[in-house]
This record gives structure tokens, C-alpha cells and sequence, in this order.
């Protein structure tokens, strides 16, 4: 949580942090410490969640999804550390497309547009400021493996001989195709917006960060339209409280973004009510919540050769050279976009397709992930024993638009508590055919030439539910993404950006909210709905933007 204040240096009861303005200084607070150094490797992210850079969140369990993860759960991981989840993720970066940005300016959000919000991409990957005024931006690159590249050649190949274009980059006018697309890595190590931002002005001496500072509630005025103080606590033992001159801006995600307004007081009113929450605003925070469903459905190949020092050898490229495996995502960083319906006459995407490579004999690497995604024993047996003989290529097949919506609740009023996550999946029935259509697609890519070269076949993995239909029936495949449905880890929404006259709305196209003059939510959960791609590259364009109203206002004052 950043907060603005505008009192002289050493006049507030905050740390004195100097000013080259002496008329703003800044903290941030951060709830987690330093980023652990696993972080740093970019293969290894699955491997950071359940860690203490984490969060683990969990979904309520229903009947609808998630069955094949333990207690019917899908695990939510979210970044507790510098750089936030951008920290942790898989870091590829996709921008979405023209439409996602347009819907959100045609439903009163001004300023929003595409072609608004197209700079803040570019200011965010493009070189600023000088050698010696270095500013913040983002250091993306495309990498290949020698692991990995064998695989992105076989699935293009697929993919052309299915008609599937091969493309350089997703842009306007090419956004159905396959392509690799940038991540942020640089020289084999994570480039994180807390590394390529932050690090960058962490000495300038109006700026104070205070880590291992999670926030414990936001506190108001007597007619609740100003913020005058945060309270927090320091290394979870210390409470301590500082006040606010000129505004608050709260950037902890979309699940413990409106966690921490509704602990404050501002939330829907009944929720609130039966917590003995004092009510400031009555806004609907919470709601809204929209993440990419998945499908994950696993598919074995015959495994090239390799030597038995192979791992060490990849341990060794990279200790010494930062390049190899270790130093990139692989096959992740190859992404199709497709439509669902082939006759549909529109230049957009509503399917995402993503693979992670499980190589044979690399036990340790499948453990990682199948424990990354909490995996029941019994399904992550059955793979486990796949990996002895066999590659194994886990699809992760995306639902872009979804339908169906959820909510952030809180459990209790302790801050200590995790909220109740009702991800929704399938809500809508229409997601779950969306995701019927993505497994279609696979079968068509696995009767390739190309796959059938390395003799490809889905797994069928036995769960009595589903195998009372035949296998790969349309019946067999909706029993089956109940269970093996899943998180892409992008939920947005839950602090809704609208017009002024939106009841559904909490926060204005200045991402103020209603009826606050100083507390401005900068984050995912401002998305009125969810971009059609991985949502890190939208939300750092989101930081970008704010940062411009930000200076806007302050500098007429």
C-alpha cells in the first residue's frame, strides 16, 4: 500500500524520509519481506507457491470444479512479497486486445479506451528517463531452451497443419494465431516490476518502503469521505498507525484489495452488518470477481534421449551463464489464441492455449508442480508414474471471457483471517462449453502428423464419475474439467471501475472510491471485466496510468 503525504521532512510520525519535494513524500508498505532467491529463477515458479512469498488462498469447494485437487479446493496463491505477484507468476506477458479496452470505455469508464491506454503499454516497455534518472520500465524477452525448443517446434507444426497461423506477436489485426511472446526475464533471472521499478528509486529520499508491514484497516474522518490514517502491523507483532496528508493508494490485489476496504468499513451492507463491522460506504466491493477457468488435461509423448548428467549439466549452464532451462519457462512461453466457434466472422479470441513440459525421469520438477497445484495424491500418482517413461505435456486450456462471476467475502473480522473465495466456475454453463470447444482443439492436434511422429496420447486418467461415459465423449469431458478445472491465477474485478451512475461500480474512471476523496485503488480488481490474456501486462499498464492521474492532480494543486 503506497501513502502520499504532504508534510514537511520530519514533521509527521512517520520515519523522516527527506524529500527532493519537500511538499510529497511517499511510503509503501509492504505486507511480505524481500523476495526469496528461488524467485529469481524463472523455471522454478511453481515451486514459490506455498512459500512464505505467498498467500495461499483457497476456493470454496463445490460440486462444479476443482475435484481433482485436495478438499475440492483451487489453490489462489498471491505474491506476499516485493514486486507483489508479478514475483511469483509465470511471467509471460500478454496485453489483451482492442475489444477488452473499448468495452470498458463504452461503459462509461473515460479515458479507457484502447487507444488511451495503448501508450502505458508502450511507456512500460520502452526504455525512460537517462543513465544517470533512470525510470522504471520493463525488461521483456523472448527465450529458448534447447529442452524446450523441440516441443514449440512440434506443437507449431500441429498447429499450421490445422490451419492455425503462426504469428510474431499478438497485435491488432493478428490476434488468432500461435506465437511466443515476450515474459519478463532478463539475462535468465525474473525482471519483476519490484526489481525493474522500484529497485530503480529506492534511494531517492522522499521514498520510505517499510516491508513485512501488512495493513490492518483504513482509517476515516467523521463524515468518512477522507482517509486520515492506515494502520498496519510490523513483522506481525507491532501496531502501529501513520497518518495521510494527501492520499492513500491501495494496490494489494484483487482479493486482499477489497479484503482490507471491508475490514475499513466500506462493503455491502449486509455483509458488513453481520460481521459488526462499522459501515462507512455502502459499496458492492467483492463482487464482480472474474478469473480464467482452465481445463488442464495431460498428454504423454515418446522422450528424447537424454544423458544421465543432463541435469547437471543444466544446473551448471545456468550457475555459470544464466542461460539453459533453468533460465527460461520453456514450452509456456508458446500461446494460441482461438476461437471456439470456427464460423464466428470476429478478429477475437475467447480460448487461450498454455503447455508446461513434465520431462521423463525428472521427478523432482514434476513433484514441484503437481504440488504447486495441489494435485490429490491419487491423480498425482498416476503422473508421476507417466514421467518414468514418457515426456508428459500439460495443456492448460482457457476459458477468455467468462461468464460466470464470483465474490471476496470475509470470513471473520480479523485481519488474520482469509476471506471466502467464491471463484463460480461454471456458474454459467456456457464457460464449460467454451472449454468442451479447447478440448476439441487438442484432439485435432493430437491425430497431427507432427504429434503422431512422437506417438502424442491423452491420458486417460480413471475417475469413476466420468468413466461411466465413453472416454472422450462430450459427456466423458464435462464430468472431466470438473475435476481437473482449474485457476489461471488472474482474478480481476473485485473493486469494479465504472461510471458514477453504476450501482455495480466502487471505484470512478480516476480509480477514486465513491465517495472518498483520497483513497484511489490501483490494481487488478479495478477491472470492470476481464482482458482477453494473462492479466500482469494490463495490470502493470493499469500502475502506469494511475501514476500519470497521480502527478495530474497533485501537480494543479
Amino acid at each position: 500500500m503506497a501513502i502520499m503525504s504532504s508534510c514537511a521532512t520530519g514533521q509527521c510520525s512517520i520515519p523522516s524520509v527527506g524529500s527532493v519535494n519537500t511538499l510529497v513524500t511517499l511510503l509503501l508498505q509492504e505486507a511480505g519481506g524481500d523476495p526469496p532467491p528461488e524467485t529469481e529463477i524463472p523455471s522454478l515458479f511453481y515451486g514459490v507457491q506455498h512459500t512464505n512469498a505467498s498467500f495461499s488462498y483457497y476456493t470454496q469447494a463445490n460440486e462444479n470444479s476443482c475435484k481433482a485437487w485436495k478438499n475440492n479446493q483451487c489453490h489462489w496463491p498471491r505474491g506476499k512479497t516485493i514486486g507483489g505477484t508479478g514475483a511469483i507468476n509465470a511471467m509471460l506477458y500478454v496485453r489483451g486486445n482492442r475489444r477488452d479496452y473499448d468495452e470498458w470505455c463504452a461503459a462509461g469508464n473515460a479515458g479507457w479506451c484502447y487507444q488511451q491506454v495503448w501508450p502505458y503499454f508502450q511507456k512500460a516497455e520502452f526504455a525512460q528517463g537517462n543513465a544517470t534518472h533512470p525510470k522504471g520500465h520493463l525488461r521483456l524477452s523472448v527465450v529458448r531452451d534447447n529442452a524446450g525448443s523441440h516441443y514449440i517446434d512440434m506443437l507449431s507444426q500441429g498447429m499450421l497443419e490445422l490451419g492455425i497461423p503462426q504469428l510474431e506477436d499478438f497485435v491488432e489485426d493478428s490476434y488468432l494465431g500461435h506465437a511466443l511472446v515476450k515474459s519478463t526475464i532478463s539475462e535468465g533471472r525474473r525482471a519483476s516490476t519490484g526489481k525493474e521499478y522500484l529497485a530503480k528509486v529506492a534511494k531517492r529520499s522522499n521514498l520510505k518502503v517499510i516491508k513485512n508491514a501488512q495493513v490492518t484497516k483504513i482509517n476515516f474522518d467523521k463524515t468518512a469521505d477522507q482517509v486520515i490514517s492506515i494502520e498496519f502491523k510490523l513483522k506481525q507483532s507491532k501496531i502501529l498507525k501513520v497518518p495521510i496528508r494527501k492520499e492513500a493508494i491501495l494496490s494489494a490485489g484483487s482479493i486482499d484489495s477489497p479484503k482490507i476496504l471491508m475490514l475499513s468499513g466500506v462493503g455491502p451492507s449486509n455483509h458488513l452488518k453481520a460481521l459488526h463491522i462499522d459501515q462507512k460506504h455502502d459499496l458492492p466491493v467483492g463482487q464482480n470477481l472474474q478469473d480464467h477457468v482452465i481445463a488442464k488435461v495431460f498428454m504423454r509423448l515418446l522422450a528424447n534421449k537424454t544423458e544421465p548428467t543432463a541435469s547437471l549439466d543444466e544446473l551448471y549452464e545456468y550457475l555459470m551463464h544464466q542461460k539453459g532451462p533453468l533460465g527460461s519457462t520453456g514450452v509456456s512461453s508458446l500461446i494460441t489464441f482461438l476461437q471456439s466457434n470456427a464460423t464466428r466472422v470476429s478478429p477475437y479470441p475467447d480460448l487461450e492455449v498454455h503447455q508446461f513440459l513434465l520431462q521423463r525421469g525428472r521427478h523432482q520438477s514434476a513433484d514441484i508442480f503437481l504440488n504447486g497445484i495441489n494435485a490429490k495424491e491419487e491423480f498425482k500418482d498416476l503422473l508421476l508414474e507417466q514421467v518414468e517413461n514418457y515426456d508428459v505435456l500439460c495443456f492448460l486450456l482457457v476459458a477468455l471471457n467468462p461468464k460466470s462471476k464470483g465474490s471476496i467475502k470475509l470470513q471473520t473480522k480479523s485481519v488474520h483471517d482469509p476471506p471466502l473465495i467464491d471463484a463460480a466456475y461454471f456458474h454459467n454453463p456456457q464457460d464449460r462449453e467454451t472449454l468442451l470447444q479447447a478440448i476439441n482443439h487438442l484432439n485435432r492436434l493430437e491425430q497431427t502428423l507432427a504429434l503422431q511422429q512422437r506417438k502424442a496420447e491423452i491420458i486417460h486418467i480413471p475417475i469413476a464419475e466420468c468413466d461411466r461415459f465413453p472416454y472422450k465423449s462430450q459427456e466423458y469431458w464435462q464430468c472431466y474439467v470438473t475435476y481437473f478445472s482449474s485457476t489461471c491465477y488472474h482474478p480481476v474485478g473485485t473493486i469494479k471501475m465504472g461510471a458514477e451512475e453504476d450501482e455495480t461500480a466502487c471505484v470512478n474512471a480516476q480509480l477514486k472510491v465513491k465517495g472518498i476523496r483520497n483513497l484511489r485503488v490501483v490494481d487488478a480488481s479495478i477491472m470492470p471485466t476481464i482482458t482477453s490474456g494473462n492479466t500482469n501486462g494490463p495490470t502493470i499498464m493499469i500502475a502506469e496510468k494511475a501514476a500519470d492521474m497521480i502527478k495530474q492532480q497533485w501537480q494543479e494543486v
